[in-house]
């Protein structure tokens, strides 16, 4: 049965009963048909003593491009803690539809280890991230209208770094000419578009932890500077005001649940390659006050997601995160071993691999935390793989556990649910940041560089060089830095397999994400627009005659 098929047969809870049983009163929720809701901000007020929830996170090994598993591991994790009886709510970011029309589909889960209703979340949803991409292209449009009526600002008109947003992959928009209309007092100049998910309001709101707090955060938004060298705001353009009311019901939470009635929050989608890549801390919050552990989910592997959530995202929210569950899959091993793997002993099959894991193992260390393996099962793994796997990390001194949520659900995750308390009660978190804020922003990128990618230095280009002078002008140093690279390698290239060493991290610019509150780093070949591939998801996609949507997964 396809999971499609299986969240079609599922009898979810109705929205009112769900929210009862998180512990939400009925009048702190805006009901989105039966099964969906948005939850009042009210909530995080009246629980605001309530002890937090302990935090386990969820990351993973270096991936490959159709996923290895975290998604589904942080579903079927909540709902084999719900098979212990415990009181669990998950955390996931909204899907974007770039990748779900693009290269991966649906962003859901699936087989037993689902959130619902499927196909409402994997589409529009609430509309959310819309209201970000209108949120961000309002600014845009409003900086283009002060130049037209007379520039009184004074911008620099070859130094605006404020591009536009959209949802939908679209390499032809990276980047394109503007000034071209009849009529326009706004120069011809190179601009472009960025996905959604990459939008520096997208990250204010994934950041934020109130309406006043959002508001701060978008006054800070850079988009140009001045002819006296100043950095214009969205403050300045006096636009905060209305980019905050397209997002008055964005910033609330999204309440949905798991196919085994879970109650989860899906909520903000930044990606964790081009952004921090975890979701809004405002749900994270919340679901800390209402529960006894919270599931979140990082996206990617340990040296984006992960390295983001702990480094930028804990700092917003004073969040200590308690046990990091580490995805591994065979494929994902079998990825780093190169060519020829059916002519090789399987010990050397997966010997990359390995060292890609151990890498991400001491990367979770580095923060004061513990890890524990999750060896997402899929159905062509054979035993003596599977058992190869686990004897490695036994040896290794590594808890692990076998998880087969997709086929079996919940029940399929127990043994998992049970290492991840059983690390929590007997090695308690000492979890810290990474760097201290006080570092310039070169001694960070290279401290991350170094030591949790493995590089042995950091090269800037000249577009880097003259970024960091501004930076360094404008006073931004204090600022975290969330590094824009491939998802594909420890490396910033995605080639580099294993746990590769002697590379250099290439820094090709560096853009002040002020109202966010950190500094994005792109590094490599690494770009904030992705394009379709040649044979995209997309083209297995459609509505049948009844209304029902077909090929998201």
């Amino acid at each position: 049965m396809s999971s499609l098929d299986i969240a079609r047969k599922a009898k979810p809870s109705h929205i009112h009963s769900l929210a009862n049983s998180a512990g939400i009163r009925l009048d702190e929720i805006e009901q989105y048909g039966n099964y969906k809701a948005k939850v009042s901000l009210r909530v995080l007020e009246r629980l605001w003593t309530r002890p937090n929830a302990k935090l386990i996170c969820v990351s993973g090994m270096t991936p490959t491009r159709e996923g290895d598993g975290k998604t589904c591991t942080s579903i079927g994790l909540t709902q084999a803690l719900g098979v212990l009886k415990k009181k669990v709510f998950l955390c996931l970011r909204e899907p974007s539809l770039s990748p779900i029309f693009g290269f991966k589909g649906g962003a859901t889960g699936g087989g037993y280890a689902q959130v619902l209703p499927m196909d409402d979340i994997n589409l529009h949803f609430t509309g959310d991230i819309h209201a970000v991409e209108i949120a961000h292209n309002l600014l845009a449009a409003v900086l283009d209208s002060h130049i037209h009526h007379g520039n009184a600002l004074g911008i620099d008109k070859q130094r605006i770094f404020w591009r536009r947003s959209l949802d939908i992959s679209d390499r032809q928009l990276r980047e394109i000419a503007g000034g071209m209309a009849k009529g326009s007092k706004y120069p011809k100049n190179k601009t472009g578009f960025d996905i959604t998910a990459a939008s520096e309001v997208m990250a204010c709101l994934s950041l934020c932890t109130s309406v006043h707090s959002l508001k701060a955060k978008l006054a800070k938004i850079s988009v140009a500077l001045a002819e006296d060298g100043q950095l214009i705001t969205s403050k300045d353009l006096k636009a905060v005001g209305a980019m905050a009311l397209l997002l008055k019901d964005a910033i609330k939470p999204n309440l949905v649940q798991t196919l085994e009635g879970q109650p989860a929050f899906v909520h903000t989608g930044p990606f964790a390659n081009v952004s921090h890549g975890n979701n809004s801390v405002i749900a994270t919050l919340m679901a800390s006050k209402l529960a006894n552990y919270v599931v979140t989910e990082s996206g990617f592997a340990t040296d984006l997601g992960m390295e983001k959530m702990f480094d930028i995202v804990s700092r917003e929210g004073n969040l200590k995160p308690s046990v990091v569950v580490i995805v591994v899959s065979v494929k994902a091993l079998k990825s780093h071993s190169g060519e020829f793997i059916a002519s090789k002993k399987l010990g050397d099959v997966f010997k990359e691999g390995f060292a890609n894991v151990d890498h991400h193992i001491q990367n979770v260390r580095r923060f004061g935390v513990e890890p524990v393996i999750a060896i997402n099962r899929f159905p062509d793994d054979s035993e003596e793989e599977i058992r190869a796997v686990k004897d490695y990390f036994h040896t290794h001194s590594v808890e692990c556990a076998v998880s087969d949520v997709v086929r079996l659900g919940g029940k399929g995750g127990v043994e998992l649910a049970e290492k991840v308390l059983k690390v929590i009660a007997d090695k308690p978190s000492q979890f810290k940041p990474f760097y201290d804020l006080s570092l310039s922003t070169e001694e960070k990128i290279h401290k991350i560089a170094t030591e949790v990618y493995g590089a042995s230095g950091v090269t800037y280009l000249d577009q880097a060089k003259e970024d960091l002078e501004m930076i360094h002008h404008q006073k931004l140093d204090g600022l975290p830095v969330n590094i824009a690279k491939t998802p594909y390698s420890l490396s910033d290239d995605s080639h580099l397999k294993g746990a590769p060493t002697g590379w250099k991290l290439k820094v090709r610019g560096i853009r002040p994400y002020s109202g966010a509150g950190f500094l994005v780093v792109l590094a490599g070949k690494m770009l904030l627009m992705p394009g379709l591939p040649e044979k995209p998801m997309l083209e297995n996609m459609d509505l049948t005659d009844e209304g029902y949507a077909k090929g998201l997964v």
